[in-house]
């Protein structure tokens, strides 16, 4: 058994993807889907889209995320790739054989526990272990309406779909809440691959910081400077050592406009920058050194070739960002 001090500077071992992905003190970089750019619109083309994330995988980018978008909702001005993230996986866990496959991330609220549960574990298992589970409580009150849910409830209904997933996990569980009442011998198969999913939090998701760091087996925070997401990393890692032995990973996602000019200095977009590849290495350096362990890039706003991108961050940025 490991000593209780090393456990507190290693990840928690759960399946391959999440393995794979997170490694303390180090960052690993991930592409979100789709692979392409569509500034002018929410609603991106899916062209080649199959082909792009096989890219992703022989460069070695470590994982692609998914979206969940049940609807184009106009004030949100993003439809995510538009499939289904659970249809998806299933395509992409076929087409696919070492990436990870993540979800940043489905809302929790939104969805029967018990669909969730065994669409996550099917995914996994058809994977080989490789899917990572982000959740969500929800942040477009236009979708609660459409399905005749609270979005005032959307907190509690959160942690109790939680804890329906968590029991999914057990054989032939017995658990009651708000979804439901499971007992009486009756089983949710498959199994994931590792009696576990791998499941990150995203932001607070309407709960206490102490909440999210005993639970989740991991943090998908926003992108900030600096200094307040240091911050905040470090209170999220003492709220662990309140509550666990082992260390959590974190994430962000990051929108990238790559700009010819290597040096191009760092200029804001919506949620990410405008830069050089040479400033972005940096930035990418920093995140590691403040405690992020994971960023997923988003070209949805980048301006050059989705192919040339890809290969030029492989080359130039994964040497740097390999677990």
């Amino acid at each position: 058994m490991l000593k209780e001090v090393e456990k507190k500077h290693t990840f928690r071992a759960i399946n391959a993807g999440y393995n794979s992905v997170f490694n303390p003190g180090k960052l690993s970089v991930g592409l979100v889907v789709p692979i392409e750019t569509y500034s002018s619109g929410p609603i991106p083309t899916m062209a080649h889209h199959i082909e792009r994330i096989q890219m992703a995988e022989a460069l070695s980018f470590s994982a692609i995320w998914l979206r969940d978008v049940p609807f184009n909702v106009p004030s949100f001005g993003d439809a995510g790739q538009g499939f289904d993230p659970f249809v998806y996986l299933g395509a992409l866990a076929a087409q696919t054989s070492r990436i990870a496959l993540g979800v940043a991330s489905i809302v929790l609220p939104l969805r029967h526990p018990a669909h969730v549960a065994k669409a996550a574990a099917t995914a996994d298992v058809l994977s080989d272990g490789r899917l990572i589970l982000g959740i969500a409580s929800g942040d477009r009150p236009e979708e609660y309406p459409a399905l005749d849910i609270p979005f005032a409830k959307r907190s509690e209904l959160f942690r109790e779909s939680y804890e329906y997933i968590r029991a999914m996990s057990e054989d032939k569980p017995n658990f009651e809440n708000t979804f439901g009442h499971v007992a009486g011998g009756i089983d949710m198969l498959p199994k994931p691959m590792s009696g576990q999913l791998p499941l990150l939090v995203t932001g607070s998701s309407q709960q206490s910081a102490d909440w999210v760091a005993a639970n989740g087996d991991g943090w998908m925070s926003y992108p900030r400077p600096a200094a307040p997401q240091a911050q905040l990393i470090n209170q999220f890692r003492s709220q662990i050592n309140k509550s666990d032995t082992f260390d959590k990973p974190v994430m962000e996602p990051l929108y990238i406009d790559l700009a010819p000019d290597p040096d191009a200095p760092p200029r804001p977009i919506h949620l990410g920058l405008h830069l050089g590849i040479n400033p972005l290495r940096d930035y990418l350096k920093s995140r590691e050194q403040i405690g992020v362990n994971h960023v997923a890039l988003n070209l949805r706003f980048n301006q050059a070739n989705s192919e040339e991108t890809l290969q030029k961050l492989a080359d130039e940025i994964l040497p740097d960002f390999t677990n």
